[in-house]
């Protein structure tokens, strides 16, 4: 894995070699094992390396492709290199220099193009290629979205790195928060591609090309689609016996976890003793000649510890198994680093034991397999059962629009002297607490058009009838695309398409990288999604319980005792932390003086809000999260 940073300068446009520097330094943890730089007439590319494959120089980026025309800064791994460098070998001998992914991805686009290229890779990735002959650049990123690339066009230039963080050093960019994108952070929990927490500053969408030349408009295409992809394993879909469906998941998934232990660093697998990574481990020790290193953490609150779980399933498939217990002091120590880690804010607390479990993973090895992406493409979580049941009956409710404006319209303290006798719905779709705050939030579902729009509010941060960002209402700027008929379908890949890779994998990549590791994951390969998409709905989700395939498959190899429960995993007591040990550092970032100081939010509503929270009268921990997030993310920059 590694960091990459490039500009093509331009009237307007100007980058000093120190700010260069300062750029590949401000991200550093991402490629700590080597470094280069490459300059030409306005083109500078820079590079960080974390070798995995190929550890010679021969690996050293930015590389040229053989007949030099093509220069690439490369972050990423192709799986599939080996079958490709053999392809382009018995089309016509090629001196290859080393035995690294990114030498046949540049020979490959050498012989191919670029488009064509990017058809046949399977890997994750994000790129900078400079052609010298056109003096064109072209930026790239993989499906899935698991790599990221940011950018920014200024007068004639562009700029590009892997993380904000390096555009923060290039003072020609001249960067400002944009407040329609914190108003759609408040509605996602991120800030949703294209778009940055920079004004004027992009991510690259999964799966996209973006060709620029100066003087001309950057022009974005899709390599590959998600919504063709999903068409056209729903029209293959076909009656399946159980049994039949499981050995050819086991194939694919075998095959995608095979190409992802390739390495020439030491590679083990993160094991919760959840259904995912059990999988993912029990296929790692079919495919491996010695025994495989799991890592697993445990917590000393037993609330949260899974460890012993985990440590029964290694037990079982014979693994090398490593566990560390954290504190509680150790986990609350994450916290004020989270605003520095992550280059936007992030709402999603999971990225404490994200980091944690990262962090001690690293001790042990360089690249780590993990479970992810079994829910979103399996329907694995337990809203893709429940938002349908909660549409179906919502549709059902006369004037449920206007009940939902009356509610708008009522102050909450009104509410909850009117409606105390409600604590009950309000305990079961909210958090605990006064009437009043939890019918207020939901109040907007009542105005849900559709499914995918209710799974849309419900999913919220900030509700859109209490608008955070003074002067802007409603911001969404999820991608929507292709409907299918099913709506376990619908949820699945509209959680495939901005879930996934807005929070999951930006999560993943920046706590993991804030360490140096690299991260793979198997249940993302290409073959293995398009799979999942051929199911029908009986073989992923039977009496409220999803994943049923991949439980089915797990089966064959570990009891199904030791991994059908309810999931706990570790969501802190942000409760009893923000109350307790957290109070004064949420109440510094929450205090008027530091909200006033961007005025991006309006101060009284998160006063009033904070306040409430103190008082026990609303228990919306992630709501709380939301805006802490934000303000630790801006203390870190001094904004």
């Amino acid at each position: 894995m590694c960091g990459i940073v490039g500009v093509v300068e331009g009237r307007g446009f100007e980058v000093p070699r120190a700010q260069m520097q300062a750029a590949l330094a401000a991200i550093r943890y991402r490629g700590p094992d080597d470094q280069g730089i490459w300059s030409e007439e306005s083109v500078t590319f820079g590079h960080l390396r974390l070798s995995i494959v190929d550890l010679s120089p021969a690996g050293h980026q930015p590389m040229f492709s053989a007949d030099e025309r093509y220069v690439i800064t490369y972050n990423g791994e192709i799986y599939n290199h080996n079958e490709l460098r053999a392809e382009l070998d018995k089309e016509s001998a090629h001196n290859w220099r080393g035995s690294s992914d990114t030498e046949v991805l540049l020979e490959l686009i050498s012989r191919r193009g670029v488009e064509a290229a990017l058809k046949k890779v399977d890997g994750m990735f994000a790129f900078a290629l400079w052609d010298r002959r056109e003096k064109r650049i072209f930026l790239a990123r993989d499906r899935f979205g698991e790599k990221p690339l940011f950018y920014a066009v200024r007068g004639e230039g562009l700029a590009f790195a892997s993380e904000l963080a390096a555009l923060e050093q290039f003072k020609a960019l001249d960067l400002k928060v944009s407040r329609d994108n914190v108003a759609r952070y408040f509605t996602c929990g991120y800030v949703p591609a294209p778009f940055s927490i920079y004004d004027g500053v992009f991510k690259l969408p999964p799966a996209s090309l973006l060709t620029w030349k100066a003087g001309e408009q950057a022009k974005i295409v899709e390599y590959w689609s998600i919504d063709e992809m999903a068409r056209g394993a729903i029209a293959e879909r076909r009656p399946m016996g159980m049994a039949e469906a499981v050995d050819e998941l086991d194939r694919l998934i075998q095959a995608s976890v095979a190409e992802r232990m390739s390495a020439d660093v030491p590679v083990g697998v993160f094991l919760s003793g959840g259904i995912d990574s059990s999988l993912v481990t029990a296929a790692m020790q079919k495919c491996a000649s010695r025994p495989v290193t799991t890592l697993t953490l445990g917590f000393e609150d037993p609330r949260f510890n899974e460890a012993d779980h985990a440590r029964a399933i290694a037990k079982h498939l014979g693994t090398n198994h490593i566990e560390e217990v954290v504190t509680a002091d150790q986990a609350r120590a994450v916290v004020t680093r989270l605003g520095r880690m992550y280059d936007e804010p992030l709402a999603d607390s999971s990225q404490i034991p994200t980091y944690l479990v990262s962090e001690m993973a690293r001790k042990h090895v360089t690249v780590a397999l993990s479970g992810d992406g079994g829910d979103e493409g399996f329907a694995g979580y337990r809203r893709h059962f429940a938002t349908p049941k909660l549409w179906h009956r919502m549709r059902k409710v006369p004037m449920r629009g206007a009940a939902g404006a009356v509610i708008n319209a009522t102050p909450v303290s009104a509410l909850n002297l009117g409606l105390g006798f409600l604590k009950g719905f309000t305990d079961r779709y909210g958090a605990g607490g006064d009437v009043g705050p939890t019918l207020k939030r939901v109040a907007p579902w009542l105005g849900a058009t559709s499914l995918i729009n209710l799974h849309e509010l419900s999913l919220e941060k900030w509700p859109s009838n209490e608008p955070l960002v003074p002067g802007i209402g409603y911001l969404n700027g999820r991608d929507h695309g292709f409907l299918p008929e099913s709506e376990i379908d619908q949820l699945c890949l509209h959680d495939m398409r901005n879930y996934l890779p807005g929070d999951i994998l930006a999560k993943v990549d920046r706590a993991s990288m804030a360490v140096s590791l690299e991260t793979r994951i198997p249940l993302l390969d290409p073959d293995v999604v398009r799979f999942a998409m051929t199911l029908p709905e009986e073989l992923r989700m039977k009496d409220a319980k999803g994943k049923l395939i991949l439980r089915e498959l797990l089966k064959r190899d570990v009891p199904q005792e030791m991994f059908d429960r309810p999931k706990t995993g570790f969501s802190p007591p942000l409760e009893s932390w923000l109350l307790g040990p957290l109070r004064e550092w949420a109440e510094d970032l929450l205090s008027p003086a530091r909200l006033e100081s961007h005025g991006l939010l309006d101060t009284q509503r998160v006063r009033d809000f904070w306040s409430r929270y103190q008082r026990g009268g609303t228990m919306e921990e992630a709501r709380l999260w939301s805006v802490l997030q934000l303000q630790s993310w801006m203390a870190a920059r001094s904004l």
